[in-house]
């Protein structure tokens, strides 16, 4: 299985919205140096955390519905997600020990 999901209009609510599972979202774009630099990082989340937290990706760029519909205006944004509600927002690069402390807070 892949450590990441693609999400997309069709599966956004399901994979994000019904999980079981706290879900750290990422939008990005191919284009964004600061999502490049981020993106590894997102991986080895997804990796570490995998069973306590699912992780998922959106390109901006393909799903722009999704995009519009979580008001995002600058990437990277990295959501988290807990029983089906926002819980956290942050935009930009952030180191990883920044992300793991906010993601310890949801699982």
């Amino acid at each position: 299985m892949k450590p990441t999901v693609e999400l997309n209009e069709a599966n956004f609510d399901r994979e994000v919205l019904q999980s079981n599972l706290p879900v750290l979202v990422d939008f990005w774009a191919a284009w964004c140096g600061p999502c490049r630099r981020v993106g590894p990082i997102v991986e080895e989340l997804a990796k570490e955390y995998e069973g306590k937290l699912t992780v998922a990706k959106v390109d901006i760029d393909q799903n722009q519905e999704v995009t519009v519909r979580h008001g995002i205006q600058s990437i990277p944004t990295l959501m988290i997600f807990k029983d089906g509600k926002l819980q956290d927002r942050m935009i930009g690069a952030y180191p990883k020990e920044t992300l793991v402390e906010n993601i310890k807070r949801f699982i």
